[in-house]
């Protein structure tokens, strides 16, 4: 009798020789991605050491890290973050909440989309400061009106990621599914929610994108803290080194949150056989 002992124990060499190459990339990528930044601060750091810029008016990441670490330890970095996000989380969610519903109402409904979708097409195109003074006329300077210019900000792209996503839905699909029986609800959860849900997570990853750019317009609106207080602070005051780490501390936050809901909608997308994520592998 021959043991096969032997086969089993060279067969699970390979296995885990494979699992240490994938565990190392894993890690590369994000550090692949730091790759850029750094190399550009170290650079700028080098040309003020070395003389040819007084960085006057662009500091050294040297100095943008001390005004960071002066900021945190008086406690003010906190409260200003702190803000800042309770802000863009508000609006964020009240923005998904109004764009997802009437997106979803236009892309189904017909006679919906060409009753909303002209009006709000209109009103997309209009900037963003444009709001700031109809929102402190109707809601005052407070809270209300910062957060509702957010929630204006996170709206559209959201609104046309579900309308779109809706009427792209391949018809023979849906013919399937009607082939099949399905009701209106296992329709919904089996077929167009899974054909919708890409395009959906990219809308919302969009629409988080605007909201921490519409925040800084909304910390103008009276704001005595949060990080658009700080970079108006930093330039009636003449420090470009409080503008940018407040610029750099933006940048931070936006990937965090952004991967986040990268994070999040992974599981929901394992489905998905698409090139990129066979080229990641």
């Amino acid at each position: 009798m021959i043991s096969d002992a032997p086969v089993l124990q060279q067969s699970s060499e390979p296995a885990e020789n494979a699992v240490a190459p994938s565990r190392l990339s894993r890690y590369a990528r994000p550090a692949l991605g730091l790759l850029l930044p750094l190399t550009l601060a170290l650079g700028w750091e080098l040309v003020v050491w070395s003389g040819w810029s007084n960085g006057r008016l662009v500091p050294p990441p040297s100095r943008v890290f001390a005004t960071i670490t002066e900021l945190a330890r008086s406690g003010e970095l906190v409260r200003h973050i702190s803000a800042t996000l309770w802000r863009v989380g508000l609006g964020f969610g009240f923005g998904v909440v109004a764009g997802t519903l009437l997106g979803a109402i236009s892309g189904y409904w017909s006679l919906a989309r060409r009753l909303l979708d002209p009006t709000v097409q209109a009103l997309r195109a209009i900037p963003s400061l444009a709001w700031v003074p109809l929102f402190i006329l109707w809601l005052g300077i407070f809270e209300t009106s910062k957060i509702a210019l957010i929630a204006v900000g996170v709206f559209f792209p959201v609104y046309l990621g579900v309308m779109g996503a809706i009427l792209s839905v391949d018809r023979k699909i849906v013919e399937v599914g009607r082939t099949f029986r399905l009701s209106g609800f296992a329709m919904i959860r089996r077929i167009l929610l899974p054909a919708v849900l890409p395009a959906y997570v990219v809308s919302l990853r969009v629409g988080l994108g605007l909201g921490w750019m519409f925040v800084v317009a909304a910390e103008l609106i009276g704001a005595s803290e949060g990080l658009g207080y700080l970079l108006l602070d930093g330039q009636q005051l003449g420090k470009p080194a409080q503008i940018l780490a407040a610029i750099v501390i933006f940048a931070i936050l936006g990937k965090l949150t952004d991967w986040l809901i990268e994070l999040a909608a992974a599981p929901f997308l394992r489905w998905q056989d698409a090139f990129g994520r066979a080229k990641e592998t």
